[in-house]
């Protein structure tokens, strides 16, 4: 239409109108509740129902543990102050167990004196984490990574520096011998990788750990693992599943995808046998039979004893969700490495696993939430764990008869942990769709 027909026309408008503004009903806060809240009769009802009953609760918790008592050395004790402060007939939470007894809670019956050692190897270990989870982080932090679990190892236990040295030492000796068969068969270099270590550490690494001690002794004040307890051992075992799983179940799902008939009939068979017998009862398998495998004389720690059993628990589970991210991706994304004339290795490191890896996010994740919820379970082999621990002070004539502040101090720390594991699956998720765009 043409300009001069445009003014001819009345019902055509000649300028503009100016912008204004949404209505109230549209924006902010509001269109939120009502597209939300509001946005049925069904909506409607199930809102003012939960409404109710968050009201409820809040009214018979809320005063029951905002007005709890703090200063108090036993239960006695602390019912006393409700009676002269509220009356014999109030509910109030003593949380004075906890400013009583949270030493124990938190670090067992490990020496007051050093409870630096293991704040400082978490600090550590959260750090050596840091350039794995956040890619902003500078690559030159990864030197911390290598040696944070041998640092907190010897942070936590103690003894001799030269005993995680020499241990550190084997994982060297697996590279270089990866590196040098791997020319010869990739098979050889894999099998190398796996053997060398083994034999060093049978064979070499208690001489060369005594050797450099007696040489040049430096060490720490040992605590015994009977010393862990608390949300401590929790983390500890926790912690050390989590980090050693990962790898070993991406290399258990590899190996079921393996076209070599040994490597995956023996990668089925570890899976599938682990998967199908309860992690209790992997739990006694630790704690009563693991050492009539072991040569007489040997003294293997229960709480590492625990640690392995958990970590090949969590690597069955691992390796399945990632093999369910390995068959996920189309066979276009092998075809295309192959194509490229990239090597096995090369296509998974490159293409296929972090693609694989990316869906498996959800599935990882909720497998290492699981997993250290799951640590509470070695109260069941005598190990004192934030549960174990709530029935010592339970059974004192102290706090005997106090359930609630326990259990809800318990489940405040567990979910803490949980939570943050799940908010930072669904960051990764989101960067890694902003960078898939």
């Amino acid at each position: 239409m043409s300009d001069t027909h445009a003014q001819t026309v009345l019902y055509v408008r000649e300028t503009m109108l100016p912008e204004s503004a949404p209505p109230v009903s549209e924006v902010g806060a509001i269109r939120w509740t009502r597209e939300n809240l509001f946005s049925s009769p069904l909506n409607i009802i199930l809102t003012l129902v939960s409404i109710y009953v968050v009201y409820w609760v809040l009214i018979h918790v809320g005063p029951w543990m905002l007005g709890g008592i703090w200063d108090a050395s036993t239960l006695t004790e602390c019912r006393e102050i409700r009676d002269e402060t509220l009356g014999p007939d109030a509910s109030v939470a003593c949380w004075a167990v906890l400013t009583d007894r949270w030493h124990q809670l938190l670090f067992g019956f490990y020496p007051p004196e050093l409870y630096w050692r293991p704040l400082l190897a978490l600090v550590i270990f959260l750090v050596g984490l840091t350039p794995i989870l956040f890619t902003s982080v500078p690559r030159s932090v990864l030197a911390i990574t290598a040696a944070a679990p041998f640092v907190c190892f010897w942070l936590l236990w103690g003894g001799s520096v030269w005993l995680p040295v020499s241990v550190a030492l084997g994982f060297l000796v697996g590279y270089v011998a990866f590196k040098f068969l791997t020319p010869v068969s990739p098979l050889a270099g894999i099998i190398g990788a796996i053997a060398a270590p083994i034999l060093y550490w049978l064979i070499l690494a208690g001489p060369i750990w005594a050797g450099l001690d007696a040489a040049v002794p430096i060490s720490i004040e040992f605590v015994e693992s009977r010393a862990f307890g608390g949300f401590m051992l929790s983390v500890v075992i926790g912690l050390s599943a989590i980090v050693l799983s990962l790898p070993l179940g991406i290399l258990l799902a590899l190996a079921r995808q393996s076209d070599l008939f040994i490597i995956k009939t023996s990668a089925v068979v570890f899976i599938e046998v682990i998967r199908g017998v309860p992690l209790i009862v992997w739990l006694f398998t630790a704690q009563l039979l693991l050492n009539y495998f072991l040569p007489p004389g040997t003294n293997f720690d229960l709480t590492l004893r625990v640690i392995i059993m958990v970590t090949l628990f969590s690597a069955a589970y691992i390796a399945e969700v990632i093999r369910g991210g390995l068959a996920a991706l189309p066979k276009g994304q092998y075809e295309g490495a192959d194509s490229l004339g990239l090597n096995y290795w090369q296509s998974m490191r490159l293409i296929v696993l972090p693609q694989a890896l990316k869906i498996s996010i959800p599935g990882i994740v909720n497998t290492f939430i699981g997993l250290f919820k799951d640590t509470v379970l070695v109260v069941f082999i005598g190990l004192a764990d934030p549960i174990g621990f709530s029935n010592l002070i339970r059974a004192s004539t102290d706090w005997n008869g106090i359930y609630w502040e326990l259990f809800i101090f318990i489940g405040l720390m567990f979910f803490i942990f949980c939570y943050s594991m799940g908010r930072y699956s669904l960051y990764l998720e989101k960067k890694l769709q902003r960078e898939h765009r």
